[in-house]
């Protein structure tokens, strides 16, 4: 009812301000300019009902979800701007499937998923693997992700935040990853208390102590 209620106030000014913009004496230069900037007001204010009302949960994956953690982890991959993506057979590659491969099946395997209105939008899982973030053979490194529809929506990092309770409530002492520089995920990272430990041209190895 509230949102419905909104969305019809929101309707009535708009309409106002249209005939206001086409009545007054603007050049039609400006009656454009001002339409534009009506129309994505409009947009950012539906955008902002639409993320406040979005229904969350993050719980533990099961077993018979293991399978997706392949789409995630061909959309964990970074591509910058500009970059065609790589064809989804590259997460066939051994430098990546040390990251699904027999996932569930050691102690040290943890995973939750986000799922939005019943379906799985987003994972972050575990293992200790030599994996690009890989610090010892009992620190856990983490991969997150999701699909990109529901990013910027803070999903991200409340998963964050759940694995590293998840993981602190089994004994766990640190988790690490790697991010490219350039990806913007490395200030998510920094905000939910990771800290850049190692470095090199392109990537941050980065480590929670728990």
């Amino acid at each position: 009812f509230c949102i419905f209620s909104i969305l019809n106030i929101s309707a009535i000014v708009n309409s106002f301000f249209v005939k206001f913009i086409f009545f007054v004496k603007f050049s039609i230069s400006d009656k454009f300019l001002l339409l534009y900037y009506l129309n994505y007001a409009r947009i950012y204010e539906e955008y902002k009902i639409e993320r406040s009302v979005m229904d969350v949960t993050i719980r533990e994956i099961q077993k018979q979800e293991y399978p997706l953690l392949d789409n995630f982890l061909y959309e964990a991959i970074f591509v910058p701007e500009g970059i065609e993506p790589p064809p989804k057979t590259i997460i066939t590659s051994p430098e990546l499937q040390v990251y699904v491969k027999h996932f569930g099946e050691s102690k040290d395997d943890w995973g939750l998923v986000s799922e939005v209105d019943g379906k799985i939008v987003g994972a972050v899982w575990v293992r200790i693997m030599n994996d690009y973030g890989h610090i010892d053979d009992e620190t856990p490194s983490l991969a997150i992700s999701l699909y990109k529809k529901y990013r910027s929506f803070g999903i991200g990092t409340a998963m964050m935040k759940e694995i590293l309770v998840l993981l602190k409530s089994h004994g766990y002492r640190q988790v690490s990853l790697s991010v490219q520089k350039a990806n913007y995920a490395a200030k998510l990272y920094l905000k939910v208390g990771f800290e850049i430990v190692k470095e090199n041209e392109e990537e941050y190895i980065m480590v929670n102590y728990l």
